[in-house]
């Protein structure tokens, strides 16, 4: 009897993957404790790696798996895979962003309008006896531009997101092209400089965009913009975003990433955040939640789902 081919889970994920991958042949094995050194034990026998954030998958450990056939991964970002090294050697690196783009579209949107009706600073006042109407004021979205930098999974569901608010919503992606519809319009990064109340970010981690928002960036904007971030922390710049708030050229953020974060996305090292991290966390104008904008109870399940369908149409064994 020939052996199935083995698919090593060492994150957690929804069971409907595993459950469905042994439907249709595979063997899985679920190791979420794993260490790096019996992940590199077991990387020889393996046809596929189902992978969150734990690991980095680059050469060393790549070239260890002569019969990888593809790396799963549970979520939009690849940067924890070498990409390139592994489509050199004919393994599939497969993502998800379909299952979780509707819940960062949604939780961008949240984040936003929490903000600009201080939801967060009224609910605390009124739990302490405070009713103060005109300290909490709020801005309404209508007749504002939001400008959406970079068009993909997330981008377009934040749009789809918005589309009921009377916004004017202006698009640029360095990549594409051609995308603009009656309810967003294609614009250059230079008409979003000059155009945008409100800026969201979502890019994938690469040597281009880190560190892409930095105070020379922000200080093109024309109006003193709100800026949102639910794509990657190191995105931005965290000391150049303080002093775009201390300066008044930002009149606020919103920010479910952080650059602080571990390599696993599961947590803060407390004890080394350094000053901007307090001062963000002081800031009235400013709203901060765990890297959870793609992480709902839905799209638990629907990344597993989008994953299993994109592996399911790979051949069981490598060319």
């Amino acid at each position: 009897m020939t052996a199935r081919p083995v698919v090593l889970f060492v994150d957690q994920v929804h069971p409907f993957l595993k459950e469905n991958l042994e439907k249709i042949g595979y063997q899985c094995v679920v190791k979420p404790g794993l260490d790096r050194e019996d992940l590199l034990g077991l990387l020889p026998g393996l046809t596929g790696i189902i992978v969150r954030s734990r690991f980095r998958l680059g050469p060393e450990e790549l070239s260890l798996a002569n019969s990888l056939r593809f790396v799963g991964r549970v979520g939009s970002g690849l940067e924890n895979i070498d990409v390139d090294y592994a489509s050199g050697r004919g393994i599939a690196c497969l993502n998800s962003p379909e299952g979780n783009r509707d819940s960062v579209g949604e939780h961008a949107v949240g984040m936003l309008l929490a903000l600009l009706n201080k939801l967060c600073q009224a609910n605390a006042e009124v739990s302490r006896g405070c009713w103060n109407r005109e300290k909490n004021r709020g801005t309404e979205l209508m007749g504002k531009t939001m400008g959406i930098v970079g068009y993909g999974n997330t981008g377009s569901a934040l749009a789809r997101c918005l589309s009921g608010f009377r916004m004017r919503l202006l698009a640029y992606d360095k990549y594409k092209t051609g995308f603009g519809n009656q309810a967003v319009s294609e614009a250059t990064m230079e008409e979003l400089f000059d155009q945008a109340d409100f800026l969201s970010l979502h890019l994938p981690l690469t040597n281009e965009t880190r560190q892409l928002v930095d105070l020379g960036y922000l200080n093109r904007f024309r109006k003193n913009i709100v800026l949102i971030n639910t794509s990657r922390g190191e995105v931005v710049n965290t000391r150049d975003l303080v002093t775009a708030l201390e300066s008044g050229r930002l009149s606020g953020a919103a920010l479910d990433v952080l650059e602080y974060e571990h390599l696993t996305f599961e947590k803060l090292e407390l004890r080394e955040l350094p000053p901007p991290f307090q001062y963000l966390a002081a800031h009235p104008r400013v709203m901060m939640t765990p890297h959870v904008a793609g992480w709902t109870h839905e799209s638990y399940r629907k990344l597993s789902e989008v994953l299993f369908e994109k592996i399911r149409a790979l051949p069981l064994t490598r060319a």
